[in-house]
């Protein structure tokens, strides 16, 4: 008798525990699960009803990456190079690029294609990959033209990069690190004129603080509107291999201006005054005794260059600038085409609209007498 009252007992227990936590509602039952093994209380979450509104600059900057991403490539090069223990071995290098028309010309940078011996693939947005064959190369420029055989292509629109602003909101579409199909995005920090990889000057450079890091080079850097004012090419890292918010584009002019000659000739006919120069500021010119405040003063005209053919003349007077030898005597430079010329960028801005064989206006000053030239512009060679 007492071993029924016991199993009754058991039993009416485990049937009260079980009906009391599977059937009563939440806030009647005494304890919980979770609670009874000492792990809190029950989770509760909250969950949005609807999809997130985004604001207006949100819905821009999706706009722009869903518009230019099909015309961004990631480009492979492929080189062989000796290795010490394995012998001859391929070697990948990895870049950026973007479509420019229907054609399937690619832009991108000459670094990213330089010494691939062994092919280079484009990888498209829809990860389709096809062989691609260069068309011309601009060494001085960082500048290279491919083209691939692919159906559908969506190219870019490309911008005026002559009226840029400080402050302007930029983006920067690439495979940085080789992680296809990476935005990100900042402003234009300043323009100004720095020296590439091969020493040689970059005019009005795009200098900005959106993330660019290895693999952007050659990826389109673009205005609030998707279009391409940049072709990212550098970044100023103090040694360190990636980002440090200082980051540099080639001007979307400066490549309109090779272009035309790399799909012509497969080169870039870069046209040249034929001179050896120096820059005057107001200090110099009036330390000089100059007839103008700012110039660029001839040191050397090259034999058989524009310069020389159209009767201008270099110095001949040895002087220095601190420890830095210069010739006085020569033509300053004060204006092309009317447009005044204070320093050799203003010059080199001036070129990048034209072709060799081109004529000129150049304004000078001769000693106090200023006169105007002409002058037909010649071909600047690969070493200079």
């Amino acid at each position: 008798m007492k071993i029924m009252r016991r199993l009754f007992l058991i039993v009416l227990l485990v049937g009260g525990f079980w009906f009391v936590t599977t059937h009563l509602p939440q806030g009647w039952r005494p304890f919980s699960l979770a609670a009874s093994h000492g792990e809190g209380s029950a989770l509760e979450l909250t969950e949005a009803q609807a999809a997130p509104e985004y604001d207006p600059e949100e819905q821009n900057n999706i706009a722009v990456y869903k518009r230019v991403l099909p015309s961004v490539v990631n480009i492979t090069s492929t080189t062989l190079v000796f290795n010490f223990f394995y012998g001859t071995v391929p070697q990948q290098g990895q870049g950026s690029g973007f479509i420019l028309d229907r054609a399937g010309h690619v832009l991108t940078n000459f670094h990213v294609v330089e010494g691939a011996n062994r092919g280079i693939k484009v990888m498209l947005s829809n990860k389709k990959t096809y062989d691609a064959k260069v068309i011309g190369t601009d060494r001085v420029h960082d500048l290279a033209l491919l083209q691939i055989s692919a159906p559908n292509l969506e190219p870019v629109t490309l911008a005026d990069s002559g009226g840029l602003a400080v402050g302007q909101k930029v983006y920067a579409i690439g495979n940085p690190f080789g992680l296809s199909g990476t935005m990100t995005r900042g402003i234009i920090s300043s323009i100004r004129s720095i020296r590439g990889a091969e020493g040689a000057p970059i005019e009005d450079a795009i200098q900005t603080d959106a993330a660019i890091n290895p693999g952007n080079s050659g990826g389109p850097l673009l205005n609030s509107h998707g279009e391409v004012i940049g072709i990212n090419t550098m970044i100023a890292s103090n040694g360190a291999d990636q980002s440090s918010g200082i980051g540099f584009a080639i001007p979307i002019n400066t490549a309109k201006a090779v272009l035309a000659d790399l799909t012509r000739y497969g080169r870039v006919k870069r046209p040249s005054l034929g001179i050896v120069s120096y820059g005057i500021g107001p200090d110099l010119a009036s330390q000089m005794g100059l007839s103008a405040d700012a110039g660029v003063l001839i040191e050397k005209v090259i034999p058989g260059g524009a310069a020389e053919r159209a009767g201008l003349r270099g110095g001949t007077e040895q002087a220095y600038v601190g420890n830095m030898p210069l010739l006085l005597g020569g033509d300053l430079i004060v204006a092309i085409d009317g447009q005044e010329i204070a320093d050799p960028q203003d010059i080199g801005a001036i070129m990048d609209k034209h072709q060799a064989g081109d004529t000129i206006a150049v304004t000078i000053f001769r000693g106090r007498k200023q006169m105007t030239l002409k002058l037909m512009l010649g071909e600047a060679k690969e070493s200079s």
